[in-house]
């Protein structure tokens, strides 16, 4: 990349990433304790049985200073600190740590990446690339397998147009909304920029309503290679300003009653929504690999969820976002670094497999080989471990499939042989 065609305040994004890419220095030297993490019982709970509280998308946060805030909304599910000059507080799931956990560490401490690896919890969700059922009722079963089974939470892929089917994703949240009462369900990821930010800030703030506080926003620009950019008349060089903006409009619109907005793209005088989020600080995942995503997500996100990245790739990635926060004043929490990839209990012959990784190389334009994780339980554990050493705690894992049973198969055994292995390996930190 030419560096003098970037501008001054684009330089800390591309350094950092450079700073943080792999080399022979740094190659193989794990960035998160927990991926040696030897075995522990779990107190309270039977052996090879996942309660959903070990598994979870919301971590610890440091203490942050008081602010005012909405008296009828709850801190549940809560991320982390917004970009703009709003109240800080301690975003803790309510009643999910002690008085003190959230305190700053101790002088003498041990080395960040210890501290880093103590306070990260491994959260698995599952998500949906496309929409394998014969219908609704074969869904439904789905859903009421992972909120028996203990998963952590659902994720929807964004697509509005293609030939394989595909449900469009906010109504499948609000949907999840109605049906669920623990899971927490999110975006993997909203292409914001093919939306108006103020109706996705409206949509978000009533799934949040209804599904009380479980709602994990996920945004990213889009690929340029989907069809939707033609569909809805929409330039796709216009995708990076076009999510910079609607990002700004989302936040404030989910804090402040009256908002003026001036932008290329979107302009408001005066508008709010009511009622707003639950969730005090609703969350604002971004998405993307890029030095933009970058910048985005250490100057507006509250974590940062992987798509097509590998966990040699995602290494440099937390880390460039580290301390792209820090240089913004900013800091994200540790365990809000996410990473989705799809899993086969089989062989690579499989012809869903086959079909599958396909229709992944078509729509990314990557080589789908190394991205699948084909095999046995181990096999899943091994690549969840890989991208634990890289940084990342939080996981969407997406079943491959082709039919109804199928599908439920490959869920069964992930609940059954992944999750309690995980949960073995990886414990909860303790309170």
């Amino acid at each position: 990349m030419n560096v003098s065609s970037l501008r001054p305040s684009d330089l800390v994004w591309h350094r950092a990433l450079a700073r943080h890419s792999p080399g022979p220095a740094s190659a193989g030297r794990p960035l998160c304790a927990a991926a040696g993490t030897a075995n522990r019982s779990r107190p309270g709970g039977r052996a090879g049985r996942v309660r959903p509280a070990e598994l979870g998308f919301a971590g610890r946060c440091r203490r942050r200073e008081p602010g005012r805030g909405h008296p009828r909304r709850t801190h549940r599910g809560a991320l982390a600190a917004p970009a703009r000059a709003l109240p800080q507080r301690c975003f803790c799931r309510r009643g999910a740590a002690p008085a003190g956990a959230c305190a700053p560490a101790p002088a003498g401490a041990n080395s960040a990446d210890e501290q880093r690896g103590a306070r990260m919890t491994v959260g698995i969700g599952l998500g949906l690339m496309e929409f394998p059922f014969s219908g609704a009722a074969a869904y439904w079963r789905w859903v009421d397998l992972c909120e028996a089974g203990g998963v952590d939470s659902l994720w929807q892929t964004d697509r509005i147009v293609s030939r394989e089917p595909q449900l469009e994703c906010m109504s499948v949240m609000a949907a999840l909304a109605g049906r669920t009462r623990r899971l927490k369900f999110g975006m993997n990821v909203l292409s914001l920029a093919l939306r108006d930010p103020v109706l996705v800030a409206k949509q978000c703030a009533t799934i949040d309503v209804l599904s009380e506080g479980r709602l994990l926003p996920a945004f990213g620009i889009g690929s340029p290679r989907g069809p939707e950019w033609a569909a809805l008349h929409i330039d796709t060089r216009t995708r990076g300003a076009r999510t910079d903006e609607a990002l700004a409009v989302i936040r404030r619109l989910w804090h402040e009653e009256r908002v003026d907005f001036a932008g290329e793209h979107f302009r408001l005088t005066g508008a709010g929504i009511s009622p707003r989020p639950v969730q005090a600080e609703l969350p604002m995942w971004i998405g993307g690999g890029s030095e933009a995503a970058i910048r985005r997500t250490a100057q507006l996100g509250t974590g940062w969820l992987g798509g097509p990245e590998t966990p040699d790739e995602a290494r440099p990635i937390v880390a460039a976002i580290r301390a792209g926060a820090a240089a913004a004043g900013r800091s994200i929490d540790e365990d809000h670094y996410g990473a989705s990839f799809p899993f086969l209990f089989g062989r690579r012959g499989d012809a869903a497999l086959q079909r599958a990784m396909e229709a992944y190389t078509e729509r990314t334009g990557r080589d789908a080989g190394d991205y699948f994780a084909v095999g046995d339980a181990e096999t899943i554990l091994a690549r969840i471990a890989a991208y634990i050493e890289a940084g990342v705690s939080k996981f969407v894992l997406r079943p491959v499939g082709r039919g109804d049973e199928h599908v439920l198969a490959q869920t069964r055994r992930l609940i059954e042989e992944v999750l309690p292995a995980a949960a073995a390996r990886w414990p909860k930190p303790a309170k």
